[in-house]
């Protein structure tokens, strides 16, 4: 096993290896690696190595431990290093970055990530590996499953917090997850990798969930327990500041929710009631909704749609800059609604709201130049007014998303010389190959030329 004196040396005395365990030299690479985040926990971080030794050396398993510390000033870093784990120092302060740079610096084809304050079971891991070597890319620990020990989490964060946001998770993203934010978790680190993860804090652990998710990886769970802290000091995590830090990057990750479906909601609603308003006051009862209720139907519309724009210029920027794959849906709709087609949309509700101011202004003439009349013209001119601002909605919106999708081709374009000087512009839809002049490199003047093209 690859571990270095004080490794060895803590985790035989603990448990020793069976006679089947192999020996492997330092050129080959790990089976696992435990990666513990580490602030400022001298009480319990010994505790946790020890535990993580002891199981690799149980099972016969080829890993290391790495304690990432994240700038403790109480010691910690020693005790970690005299119960066998490599330490390593991560200078920018966060969970997510002593996590990053835990799994940056390990070797392992598997990591097994968890909290150093000892309120999870490190040598009890099997269950995760098991589902990695079956193929899994990630697995998370599920405590309401594996069970909560009396006072290991507070009633907020069990009974509200954990279960709304991993709710909201499941139904954002379409996955089976029901403990969105357990900390012990398990995943390929190569699969880890290509997620380009960059949360640097708690949120950390809703983006590893969210981009595994959407990058089609295989997410699953498995129980796990959790058990009462170790530490005398109040933990790191805050509810509020740390739950609403994870609500926003569900809600920032999900355009969907945060804009295409209130917006779609608030527009059919505005729309509905301005068919219901238009001709007459609607009377319910002793209620009547006239040309106040009507104005509010128009502000719905207005602020329905510019959500649902702003939802397909999240999807169309997103999607190119690869922070959310395609949706098959929106991008089938995107491509139906081109420059043209949304110039002559945007054109058709600018000529029916001209109309209508016209025929307002001349309701006004005959009237002498008077008020307006309160029920019939002042609606008219209500609802010309929302066609007007529909109208620079979809030509304006229309221009942005053609521009956005220029973008979007122009990074895609790739150079690739290949044989006899024969250039291959890869990123278009059907791959176009030019023949330069001569077999040598393509010069820069060419190539700014093609990209240009």
């Amino acid at each position: 096993m690859l571990v270095n004196q004080a490794y060895a040396a803590t985790a035989l005395r603990r448990s020793p290896p069976s006679e089947s365990q192999p020996v492997r030299s330092r050129g080959d690479k790990l089976e696992l690696t435990v990666v513990m985040p580490c602030l400022n926990e001298a009480e319990t971080v010994a505790t946790c190595v020890r535990n993580a030794v002891g199981f690799l050396v149980t099972h016969s398993i080829d890993g290391e431990v790495i304690v990432a510390d994240n700038g403790s000033t109480d010691g910690s870093q020693q005790l970690a290093a005299e119960a066998g784990a490599k330490v390593i120092s991560v200078r920018e302060r966060g969970y997510g970055n002593a996590l990053l740079g835990g799994i940056a610096t390990a070797q392992g084809k598997y990591v097994i990530m968890g909290d150093s304050d000892d309120s999870y079971d490190f040598s009890a891991l099997m269950p995760f590996l098991d589902s990695l070597r079956a193929g899994a890319d990630l697995v998370i620990g599920n405590r309401f499953k594996g069970g909560i020990a009396p006072g290991a989490m507070p009633s907020l964060h069990r009974y509200l917090g954990n279960p709304a946001l991993s709710f909201i998770g499941r139904l954002f993203f379409r996955n089976n997850i029901r403990d969105f934010h357990c900390g012990l978790r398990g995943f390929r680190r190569d699969s880890v990798l290509s997620l380009g993860l960059q949360a640097s804090g708690m949120e950390f652990a809703s983006e590893m969930v969210v981009k595994a998710t959407l990058a089609g990886q295989r997410v699953e769970e498995v129980p796990t327990t959790l058990s009462p802290d170790g530490r005398s000091r109040p933990p790191h995590l805050r509810s509020w500041r740390d739950g609403w830090r994870h609500l926003r990057f569900l809600l920032l990750f999900s355009p969907r929710w945060l804009f295409l479906i209130p917006g779609s909601v608030l527009l059919a609603l505005g729309a509905l009631t301005a068919a219901l308003v238009t001709p007459a006051p609607l009377v319910l009862g002793a209620v009547s909704f006239g040309l106040s209720t009507l104005v509010l139907a128009s502000a719905m519309i207005v602020i329905g749609f510019q959500a649902v724009l702003f939802g397909l210029f999240t999807h169309v920027y997103a999607s190119a800059e690869g922070f959310l794959p395609q949706r098959s849906r929106i991008t089938s709709f995107l491509g139906a609604c081109s420059l043209e087609r949304g110039l002559l949309v945007g054109g058709a509700l600018g000529s029916a709201g001209v109309v209508g101011l016209v025929v307002a202004a001349t309701q006004w003439h005959d009237g002498q130049l008077g008020p307006l009349g309160y029920q019939s013209t002042l609606r008219i001119v209500v609802l010309s007014v929302t066609a007007l601002i529909l109208s620079c909605q979809m030509i304006l919106g229309t221009f942005f998303l053609s521009i956005l999708g220029i973008r979007r081709t122009r990074h895609a374009v790739v150079l690739d010389v290949g044989r006899a000087g024969e250039v291959v512009l890869t990123g278009s839809p059907q791959p176009r190959r030019l023949q330069a002049r001569s077999a040598d490199p393509i010069s820069t003047e060419f190539a700014g030329e093609l990209h240009r093209a």
